[in-house]
């Protein structure tokens, strides 16, 4: 017999929940095979068969917390496929109940609609879902049955009052989902960060006609010779270099009574996943070409949305970039990233009339950026010229090459 153990986390994390089962009792595995997904505060990792075998037993069931060394079930080498049933499959079912557990998605039904799907002897599958991602709610299978009641019906021509409909119970508009542990973990930080730090934001805005102009030309060569797109995030990457190295403040952190500098720049670039946000770390950047970090990026956000981020992977940071721009937003102020003690936020770019040197109004390509920083180590003064630092660098390219 051999044991399937929740392994080593990583750095700090010594707890995590079983999110899904991949494999059931009684189903046949190779060794290295995934059979089960954990969820930590910040990441979800699989587990591995560490074995050839049958999954004879699941000690830890979805839903259920478990620690660095839990049994989380036992495979067996000599036992035959599906000769041990799971547990729900011993249970007699009602006659009624659908065969099918799945919606129209290809979802889970919740114990809630699952119960009323049995109760009226529903196929889920011929029921359209509202929920996220397409998922099968209450008040869709309770709409389901007000219309098949309705449809079933032959209105009689009376010119009668009709009463209004009884008040459903606030339980049937509703579903209640349990916050995964790393939404747990985000909402927690971000409000820790607001509790912790005397946090203020201030603005500027980058005209983006150089830097558009500079991928325009040199893109397509640029992927040739690199194997990776010149995109705007590597521009604000070595752009935050440039005035991190300027500005250490902003580069820091407070550790109790004592400012900690950084000598390199370490930068964070949040992702948007399923999940939640997540936020990758580029470690070294003051050393990298912007080819390395384009490839980076593009590694860490694919790792990132596939759920195969590591811990190692968003460990660490010195500084954060977060770009609400691909979602459509033209201003927001972004949270600081705890510990650490400035966040550029990006946005969208859109074009905007501009009165230039000339006294002339030019359309140019306009993007709002904004510095959240902990004012208890940065000053004012530091904070707005950081944010003009990257303004001048990115709408004149050529002083980041030549780090002037």
């Amino acid at each position: 017999m051999t044991e399937i153990l929740v392994p080593t986390l990583g750095e700090s994390v010594s707890e995590a929940t079983v999110a899904t089962w991949l494999k059931k009792e009684g189903e046949a595995v190779k060794a290295d095979e995934p059979i089960v997904e954990l969820e930590t505060d910040k990441v979800t990792l699989e587990v591995n068969a560490p074995s050839d075998g049958v999954i004879v037993k699941i000690s830890a069931a979805e839903g259920e917390n478990v620690e660095v060394g839990a049994l989380l079930g036992e495979i067996d080498a000599n036992a035959a496929a599906n000769d041990t049933k799971p547990a729900a499959a011993e249970k007699p079912a009602e006659a009624s109940a659908p065969a099918t557990d799945d919606d129209a998605s290809g979802h889970k039904l919740s114990p809630a609609v699952q119960k009323m799907v049995d109760e009226h002897s529903l196929d889920p599958s011929k029921i359209t879902g509202t929920g996220k991602d397409g998922r099968l709610i209450k008040e869709d299978v309770q709409n389901f049955l007000d219309n098949q009641g309705k449809a079933a019906e032959t209105p009689a021509p009376q010119a009668v009052s009709v009463p209004p409909a009884p008040q459903r119970e606030a339980g049937e508009r509703e579903e209640r989902v349990r916050m995964t542990r790393l939404r747990q973990s985000i909402a927690k930080r971000l409000k820790e960060a607001q509790n912790t730090a005397a946090m203020l934001t201030t603005f500027n805005e980058v005209d983006m006609t150089a830097v558009m102009e500079m991928r325009k030309q040199y893109k397509d060569v640029f992927e040739k010779k690199h194997g990776t797109k010149l995109g705007f995030m590597s521009f604000f990457v070595k752009a935050c270099v440039n005035a991190l190295n300027e500005f250490p403040a902003v580069n820091a952190e407070i550790q109790g009574d004592e400012i900690v500098y950084k000598n390199y720049c370490d930068i964070g670039v949040a992702v948007s996943t399923p999940q939640g946000l997540v936020v990758p770390v580029l470690r070294g950047c003051e050393d990298r070409n912007m080819a390395n970090i384009e490839s980076s990026i593009v590694e860490l956000g694919t790792k990132a949305r596939e759920g195969k981020i590591s811990i190692d992977d968003m460990t660490g940071g010195s500084f954060t970039i977060t770009n609400g721009g691909v979602f459509g937003s033209l201003m927001s102020t972004p949270i600081l990233n705890a510990p650490q003690s400035g966040i550029l936020g990006m946005h969208k770019i859109q074009q905007r009339p501009m009165v230039m040197a000339d006294g002339s109004i030019e359309a140019r390509p306009m993007m709002y950026i904004a510095l959240s920083y902990d004012h208890r180590i940065i000053d004012g003064r530091e904070a707005v010229s950081f944010l003009v630092r990257i303004k001048d660098s990115l709408e004149d390219p050529q002083r980041m090459i030549l780090e002037i």
